[in-house]
């Protein structure tokens, strides 16, 4: 299945405008990263146009505001989400039934048609790690994240992926931010038990009888 199979897109493409966080300890290493090392006032230009590559073409920087830790950006995108969202929900459906490499493809298509899409971003992420990917998954993932995928799921992989790649230090962070979000979360409770970190006990469940004391 392909885009074409569906209903014709709209002859014109939709503006979206959102902000999107990027994140010095996501970066370290690579291109990216480099940004954090320079200082706004002497190379904002520079900064910016690492941001642009690291975006994309389609992704028009419309204000950025840039600190030691990260730089948030408020970028504008054109494209059709409807359409790149269902070709999404199509592709994840191929990717849970196993024909990852095909959902692979649906997914890269969608995100050709939304370049900010979180849903097509985190799906390639996740089939590119499935399939043992996890350099270029990773790095999907974190750009899924920023782009405002739901934070649990991708985390964990991303924790997965960063352990198989030997960052053992980056796999925590990344369970450990997990947890905050999700303290009862099981595989990330066991995945940093065998990463040789002890997490926080799990919140223990509210009594009935504390809960009515509360209300």
């Amino acid at each position: 299945m392909n885009a074409s199979d569906g209903p014709p897109r709209p002859a014109r493409a939709n503006r979206r405008v959102r902000t999107i966080v990027l994140r010095r300890a996501d970066h370290f290493g690579d291109t990216l990263g480099l940004a954090f090392l320079e200082t706004p006032e002497s190379a904002g230009d520079a900064i910016l146009a690492r941001v642009r590559n690291y975006l994309g073409g389609k992704v028009k920087i419309l204000k950025a505001e840039i600190s030691r830790d990260k730089i948030e950006v408020e970028v504008e995108s054109r494209g059709w989400p409807e359409e790149a969202a269902r070709l999404a929900a199509a592709a994840r459906d191929l990717s849970d039934k196993g024909a990852r490499r095909n959902a692979e493809a649906m997914f890269r298509e969608a995100i050709a048609m939304d370049p900010l899409n979180p849903d097509a971003m985190a799906g390639l992420g996740l089939a590119m790690a499935a399939r043992g990917h996890d350099l270029d998954a990773l790095a999907t993932l974190k750009q899924a994240r920023e782009f405002g995928a739901p934070h649990v799921e991708v985390l964990i992989a991303m924790a997965q992926c960063a352990s198989r790649l030997g960052r053992p230090a980056a796999a925590l962070s990344y369970f450990d931010q997990a947890l905050k979000q999700d303290p009862k979360n099981f595989t990330a409770r066991r995945a940093m038990k065998s990463l040789g970190k002890t997490p926080q006990p799990s919140p223990a469940p509210e009594s009935g009888a504390h809960r009515n004391k509360r209300k």
